[in-house]
């Protein structure tokens, strides 16, 4: 039993880094209906990003974190008021074409600057195993699994209560109504594009 309740808690640790990406990647299609090819390679800057300040610079796991997940952040608005916004109007294709056009560019950058060897992060998330009834669960799974529930609820909270979230679902739902009842489009689409990179950065570190 202790090996199934094991399992377990390991797959819902796996499940909920992918649930994390997943919802960074379908808020942009949701908004501007963007297969954001990039995404992937945000999540790969945020682990360089904690990287970084844990190894070069001897930061605090925390430290770290934070600043993952706000270059992350940065990089994505970056990435959509360079790269989309100027091609908004533009077919479809030149969009997708140009979300290629960035993740391989991410990709061959950080390689050019890193190198391709793999590269050995310390444990950001240390303690000692949990035990409930005799059964013993890794503490940086539960911690990943609270984690990510607490950043799904704020992200819920965040589109359900707050204005830009309401913005959110009216961009989603019709963007020229939406622009007619005076909701900015920028403004919301960068904000769109600022959570999904931020849930990008969280999975990031808790990978």
């Amino acid at each position: 039993m202790s090996i199934v309740i094991n399992q377990l808690v390991n797959g819902l640790q796996s499940g909920s880094i992918y649930a994390l990406v997943a919802l960074g990647y379908s808020m942009v299609y949701g908004i501007i209906l963007l297969l954001n090819f990039a995404h992937g390679d945000i999540i790969m800057v945020g682990a360089y990003a904690a990287w970084m300040c844990m190894v070069n610079f001897q930061c605090h796991p925390i430290v770290s974190m934070i600043i993952a997940i706000v270059t992350s952040m940065v990089l994505g608005v970056v990435i959509e008021k360079v790269a989309y916004t100027p091609l908004r109007s533009a077919p479809r294709l030149s969009l997708l074409i140009t979300a290629i056009g960035i993740s391989f560019l991410l990709e061959n950058g950080f390689q050019l600057i890193f190198g391709a060897g793999a590269k050995t992060v310390p444990s950001m998330i240390t303690g000692s195993d949990i035990v409930l009834g005799g059964v013993h669960l890794s503490f940086p799974a539960v911690v990943t699994i609270v984690v990510s529930l607490i950043a799904m609820g704020v992200l819920t909270f965040l589109v359900q209560k707050t204005r830009l979230g309401k913005a959110m679902r009216a961009v989603s739902e019709d963007m020229g109504a939406a622009q007619l009842m005076g909701i900015s489009l920028n403004k919301t689409i960068s904000f769109t594009f600022a959570m999904g990179s931020a849930l990008a950065g969280i999975a990031s570190v808790l990978y």
